[in-house]
């Protein structure tokens, strides 16, 4: 999923003020210095994929994971208020990005839970998570290639037709040691097929 969707999303959450920081380092995040309004950074940690399911193609459930991680400074508000913050702002979250799909080939986003990072006299941070499910392989010919044996059957030319040749076992031919398939045919047919 593109972050520039993300936070595009995110301007529905009304407590979110600004854009947030896009990070990809946690220890850094954790060294920002809270500020009396919240901040809020965006971490993508990566995505979880399930084995191919398919012999002669490409099917995976992959979940792309996102996660808000939320800086506020509790001496500002004291804790209470701290927490009934934390729990406004998952309401908020949680209707501006469960159910939203990224893109349409991928599934709605789901929560995936929370957790406190980092707590002290000065600082809370806490982790909001996400996961946006989708499918690696295409479900229809007609679709872009998401592979490369998609790109590669794409490339090939359009089957127009079939021919098929017999060798049929029987009558067994008497100068072979073992029945079987002579060499010879003994029937031909073709059909032609009409995309």
């Amino acid at each position: 999923m593109k972050p520039s969707d993300l936070i595009a999303q995110l301007a529905h959450c009304p407590s979110l003020s600004g854009t947030p920081v896009v990070g990809l380092d946690l220890p850094a995040i954790k060294q920002l210095t809270p500020q009396p309004t919240l901040i809020t950074c965006l971490l993508l940690p990566g995505d979880d994929a399930e084995p191919n399911d398919l012999q002669n193609a490409t099917r995976q459930n992959i979940r792309d994971r996102f996660e808000v991680l939320v800086l506020l400074d509790p001496a500002v508000n004291g804790s209470l208020q701290t927490l009934d913050r934390l729990h406004d702002l998952r309401a908020e979250l949680w209707r501006a990005l469960v159910g939203w799909r990224p893109s349409p080939g991928q599934e709605p986003v789901e929560y995936a839970g929370s957790e406190l990072l980092q707590c002290d006299a000065t600082r809370v941070l806490w982790r909001y998570a996400f996961v946006a499910p989708f499918q690696l392989g295409r479900s229809r010919a007609s679709q872009p290639a998401e592979s490369w044996h998609e790109h590669q059957l794409d490339s090939l030319p359009l089957l127009k037709g079939v021919t098929v040749q017999v060798d049929a076992i029987d009558p067994a031919d008497p100068n072979l040691r073992q029945p079987g398939p002579d060499g010879r045919i003994e029937m031909t047919f073709s059909g032609e097929l009409n995309p």
